[in-house]
This record gives structure tokens, sequence and C-alpha cells, in this order.
């Protein structure tokens, strides 16, 4: 971990791209958050780099699929790493999103998900 004096700058840099870019607001913006096609994706079956992330998202689309953040509950921060706690719906079910980024000179470098099923809670009643 580095540049615990740019935590707070991290921080806001990762809210502002889940409310643009996931959530929708301004997708047009999502090479700003990049350093070029310079980005290491964690999730097995989408390659690194920003092209690799769009082809992975054009062809859930091409599926039907979409994957959409509705709440962003958090933004947790410390030095160059952040973790957004965000929720929506995957393929129409309810989800929840927990993604871990590594911010590097104020680009997006590198980063690790996880995303699980919301249960129904009438399923436990």
């Amino acid at each position: 971990m580095r540049d615990l004096d740019r935590t707070e700058g991290n921080r806001e840099l990762v809210r502002n791209f889940l409310s643009d870019v996931m959530e929708g607001h301004h997708p047009e913006k999502t090479p700003e958050y990049f350093d070029g096609d310079t980005y290491i994706q964690h999730k097995t079956g989408i390659a690194d780099g920003l092209s690799g992330l769009g082809e992975a998202l054009d062809a859930l689309a091409g599926q039907g699929i979409q994957m959409i953040y509705n709440t962003i509950h958090q933004v947790l921060a410390q030095g160059n790493f952040a973790l957004g706690v965000s929720e929506g719906t995957f393929a129409g079910k309810p989800t929840s999103y927990y993604d871990l980024w590594r911010v590097e000179d104020g680009r997006i470098a590198e980063h690790w998900d996880v995303m699980e099923t919301i249960a129904d809670i009438v399923s436990f009643i």
C-alpha cells in the first residue's frame, strides 16, 4: 500500500467512476478513468485493458445480460486502494458488488471483484 496522502482523492475517483460509469450517469467518461489501455483485470474470462473490459461487457449485452449498479453504499479507501460496496442486478437478479481497485497516478490501474446474488428473504421464512 502506498500514497496514504492520496486516500481521499482515490476514494473520490472510485466513487465518481461508480456513479459515472457503473451506474451509467456518464458512460462517455469511461476512458478518463484509465491510463489508455493499461489496466489489469483479475476476473476470469475478462482480458486486461480497457478494451478487454469493453469486449466482455459487449459479449454480455449480446447475450441479453445486463449488469446494473443501482446503489453505491460506500467506498472504503486507504492509500492507493479503494473498495466499492454496491448493489444492483445481474441478469435480472438482485446482486451485491464488491469492487476493489488499485489506483495509480489518479487512474484506475487494477481491479478485483466479487459479485453475489442477494437471497430473497421470503425463501428463508
